[in-house]
């Protein structure tokens, strides 16, 4: 890899897919719409990719990621197309862009204690030299996000809650010590408690390691809350874009206008205005919603 800046990116990408569902559209849906945005390291920063769900955000988190190449334009790191890296090229990203994806459920191997993720990542990446350096490494990790390796370790995943899975996520983050974070709605399925302690450590992530984050979400609150730069998608494009205060202070665009207004408020003389989904879709199909989906490469 070069020694270029740490940059991530993504220039004007098109994901297409082909599906009965979208017979109306010619048999195509497009899922994300020439969309372009940069993410840096330095400094260190979030970003937070909002939008409803089918508006596109999980589809460019997984083409960041280098699991689905985009039927059109590029995603590049340190100045390289990522689906043209060597193979070491690419285990260096994988390590310097670490995902965490929103169901702590499905991300465990059942069958596995949790430990089985740290040891993978400390052998594939040579963190250790010895088993008992490991163990220290893990042991600081697990610290980090605020859990006691004892109530953790040697455990299953049907023996810890959803909350202590996604710290563990965070924990070998935190054991990888890469540049970005790609997080794809990672508190949707958290109750409110381990929703915030989630969202500190990101925020102490990027202030004490220089972690950067892309923060995918479809709560404005949230997004909020971590601050940053925000980008607003509708129907596969980015529509506003911006410093999260200034864009959620003064919005310009209807579609996050439209956002702001559903927001209830904590007022029970104030009558909610319930227009979040309505109308802003016009019938165009999700992405997740098309059976039998084929990739437009």
């Amino acid at each position: 890899m070069t020694t270029s800046s740490c940059n991530i990116e993504v220039q004007n990408i098109t994901q297409v897919f082909r599906g009965p569902a979208a017979r109306s559209a010619g048999g195509k849906f497009t899922a994300v719409d020439d969309v372009s945005f940069n993410l840096t390291s330095d400094p260190p920063g979030i970003t937070s990719l909002v939008g409803q769900s089918g508006s596109g955000k999980s589809t460019i988190a997984r083409i960041i990621l280098g699991l689905q190449k985009p039927t059109q334009g590029s995603v590049t790191y340190r100045g390289k197309d990522i689906y043209r890296l060597s193979r070491q090229e690419y285990d260096v990203y994988r390590r310097e862009v670490q995902p965490v994806f929103q169901d702590p459920y499905g991300i465990f191997n059942p069958f596995y204690r949790v430990d089985r993720v740290f040891w993978t990542a400390i052998k594939k990446f040579q963190l250790a030299s010895t088993r008992q350096q490991g163990l220290a490494r893990i042991e600081e990790s697990l610290h980090a996000v605020d859990l006691r390796p004892e109530d953790v370790l040697n455990r299953y995943p049907h023996q810890i809650s959803g909350g202590q899975r996604q710290r563990i996520m965070l924990a070998r983050v935190h054991l990888l010590q890469p540049k970005f974070i790609i997080a794809d709605e990672p508190i949707s399925m958290l109750d409110a408690a381990v929703r915030v302690l989630f969202l500190n450590i990101l925020l102490d992530f990027q202030q004490k390691y220089c972690m950067s984050t892309l923060f995918i979400t479809h709560d404005l609150s949230t997004a909020y809350y971590v601050g940053g730069n925000i980008l607003v998608m509708s129907q596969g494009q980015i529509v506003e874009r911006g410093n999260v205060d200034d864009v959620l202070t003064h919005p310009t665009h209807a579609y996050t206008q439209m956002l702001l207004s559903s927001i209830p408020v904590p007022d029970p003389d104030a009558r909610w205005q319930e227009k979040a989904d309505v109308a802003l879709v016009e019938d165009a199909p999700s992405a997740v919603e098309l059976p039998d989906i084929e990739v437009l490469g």
